[in-house]
C-alpha cells in the first residue's frame, strides 16, 4: 500500500527523518510507491504574496521535484486532495513533518481530526529544527527566555549525526495532477504587480544550498564570520536563509560540518538564534502577532494618523531621506531578501523614529521576504522593537547614520541600492544632505530628524513606567 508524504517547510530529501517514515511504510506494507504532495496555498493565498516571494516558492518546489525525477504532485489544498480520493488512493497514513508555528499547529490538529474521520492516519515526524521547539528548559522545567543561557542548553543537544535517506522509494505523481516539470504558473502573478527583473532569479533546491554552504566555507566566509558577517557591503553571510526557511537544508547537517573554531561557534549561534525564537513562540504562541511584554501595547504609537501613514509609506518605498534605511528597504523589493543587520536598522527606525507598531513592518516583511520564518519575523522585530526577548531594551535605538558609516563605511551597499545617490563618492553618501549637489538627483531630505524622535520615543517610553 502506497504512502503519502506531505512536504511542507521540508523541501529536501538528506536529513529527513519523516521522509524516511513514509519510505519505509511504503516498503512494509507495499511496493515502496511514495505520493509526494506540496499545496499551493498551504500556509497563506499564493497570489497575495509578493511577485518575488511567490516565485521562491516555485523555485523551491520546482527543484524538489527535480530530485523526485517529476514525482511531486502539485494541489491548491492536500488536505482536500486527500479526503476527496482515500480509496481510490489506496493509502492509510498520510506523512508530514512536525511544525511548531501557532498557525501550522491549529492547521495540523484540524487535518488529524478530518482524515481520522476518513479512516485515515496523520503520522507527525521530526521537524526542521535541530532541537524541537521545548526541549530545551532550565532545571526547573521552565522555559528561557535571554538567548545565551538557552545556547548553551541548546548546544548540549543539538549536535547529532545528520539522518541518511531511505532507499527503495518509488515517487509517483497523482494522475490528474500537474506537477513542476512544466513552467506554467500564470496564477501567481494574478493581480500582483511584476518586476519582471525578479522572475527567474531566485535559486532554491536542496543541491543548491549544499553548494551554497560549500561556497561559504571555500571563499573564506565562514571563517571571517565574526568580523564580516554584520558588513552590509560584504558577502560575509552564509545566504543560506531561504533554504533554512523552505527546509531545503537541516540545521543539523549545518552544523556536523562545523568545528570548534571561533567563527564556526558565532555561526552556530546564529543557527541557534533561530531555534530559540521557535522556542519561544513555542511557549507563547500570541506573540506570533501580539507583544511578548504586553505592557508595550500601551505605548502611544502613530499608526492611523494621517502622518503615521504617510511615513510608513515612505518607508516602505525606501524615501525615508536616511540612505541606510533606504538600501535595505529597496534591497528587500528587488531581491526579496535584506542583510540581517540591516533589518534591525529598518525596523528601529519604523519603530523608534516613526513610532510605528512593530507588527506594520512584520506584515510587510512577511509580504516579501523570501525566507519568511513565522517565529524569526515576529521574534527579530520584537527584539529590535525592544518588546520582546529581554536582551534588546526598548532604549537602544539604532542610529541610521551612524549604522550606515560603520557597517558600509564607504557607501557601496547603498550606491548599489539607491542610484540617486550614485553621484556620491565614499562615505559621504550616508549624509547627502551636507553636500550642495547630495539631493540634486531626486533623493528626498530626511522625513524626521532621527535625534529629537529618539528622545519622542524615549519620552513615550516612560509615560508606560517601563524599567
Amino acid at each position: 500500500m502506497a504512502s503519502i508524504f506531505w512536504f511542507r517547510r521540508d523541501l529536501r530529501l538528506e536529513d529527513n527523518p519523516a521522509l524516511n517514515l513514509a519510505i519505509e511504510s511504503a516498503q512494509a506494507d507495499g511496493d515502496g510507491v511514495v505520493y509526494a504532495l506540496v499545496s499551493e496555498n498551504d500556509y497563506v493565498e499564493l497570489s497575495s504574496l509578493s511577485p518575488i516571494r511567490q516565485e521562491s516558492m516555485y523555485a523551491s518546489w520546482r527543484a524538489l521535484d527535480k530530485q523526485l525525477d517529476s514525482g511531486l504532485t502539485r494541489v491548491d489544498d492536500v488536505l482536500e486532495t486527500i479526503l476527496s480520493r482515500p480509496q481510490e488512493l489506496k493509502v492509510e497514513k498520510v506523512f508530514v513533518s512536525a511544525a511548531y508555528d501557532p498557525l501550522s499547529v491549529a492547521y495540523m490538529k484540524d487535518a488529524r481530526q478530518k482524515l481520522q474521520a476518513a479512516g485515515l492516519q496523520l503520522v507527525v515526524g521530526p521537524g526542521n529544527y535541530a532541537v524541537a521547539p521545548g526541549r530545551v528548559v532550565k532545571s526547573d522545567g521552565t522555559p528561557y527566555r535571554v538567548y545565551t543561557p538557552f545556547f548553551k542548553a541548546w548546544f548540549e543537544l543539538a549536535n547529532q549525526e545528520p539522518v541518511q535517506l531511505a532507499s527503495g522509494a518509488r515517487f509517483e505523481r497523482l494522475e490528474g495532477h500537474r506537477g513542476f516539470d512544466s513552467p506554467d504558473h500564470p496564477q501567481i502573478y494574478e493581480g500582483v504587480p511584476t518586476d519582471m527583473e525578479q522572475i527567474g532569479r531566485v535559486k532554491a533546491g536542496q543541491e543548491f544550498a549544499k553548494k551554497t554552504f560549500e561556497s561559504f566555507r571555500r571563499r573564506g566566509a565562514l571563517f571571517a564570520y565574526q568580523e564580516q558577517r554584520n558588513r552590509a557591503d560584504l558577502s560575509g553571510t552564509s545566504h543560506l536563509s531561504h533554504a533554512l526557511a523552505h527546509g531545503e537544508v537541516h540545521p543539523r547537517s549545518l552544523l556536523a560540518q562545523l568545528g570548534s573554531s571561533p567563527d564556526e561557534t558565532t555561526f552556530a549561534k546564529e543557527l541557534a538564534w533561530r531555534e530559540f525564537y521557535a522556542d519561544v513562540l513555542w511557549h507563547n504562541p500570541s506573540s506570533l502577532t501580539d507583544y511578548l511584554q504586553p505592557r508595550f501595547a500601551e505605548m502611544r504609537y502613530d499608526d492611523g494618523t494621517e502622518l503615521g501613514e504617510s511615513r510608513l509609506e515612505a518607508w516602505k518605498a525606501g524615501r525615508t531621506g536616511y540612505p541606510m534605511v533606504d538600501a535595505g528597504m529597496r534591497q528587500l523589493l528587488a531581491d526579496g531578501w535584506v542583510h540581517n543587520r540591516v533589518r534591525m536598522i529598518v525596523a528601529s527606525f519604523l519603530v523608534k523614529d516613526l513610532h510605528l507598531e512593530w507588527q506594520r513592518g512584520a506584515d510587510w516583511f512577511e509580504h516579501w521576504l523570501t525566507d519568511f520564518d513565522p517565529a524569526s519575523n515576529a521574534h527579530g522585530w520584537q527584539w529590535t522593537a525592544g518588546c520582546g526577548t529581554d536582551a534588546s531594551p526598548y532604549y537602544r535605538v539604532f542610529n541610521p547614520i551612524l549604522q550606515g558609516l560603520k557597517f558600509d563605511p564607504n557607501g557601496d551597499y547603498v550606491r548599489k541600492y539607491v542610484p540617486e545617490l550614485r553621484h556620491i563618492e565614499g562615505a559621504a553618501v550616508h549624509e547627502p544632505w551636507l553636500l550642495v549637489d547630495g539631493l540634486t538627483a531626486g533623493y528626498p531630505a530626511p522625513i524626521v530628524d532621527h535625534s529629537d524622535e529618539r528622545a519622542e520615543s524615549l519620552a513615550r517610553l516612560a509615560e508606560i513606567k517601563v524599567d
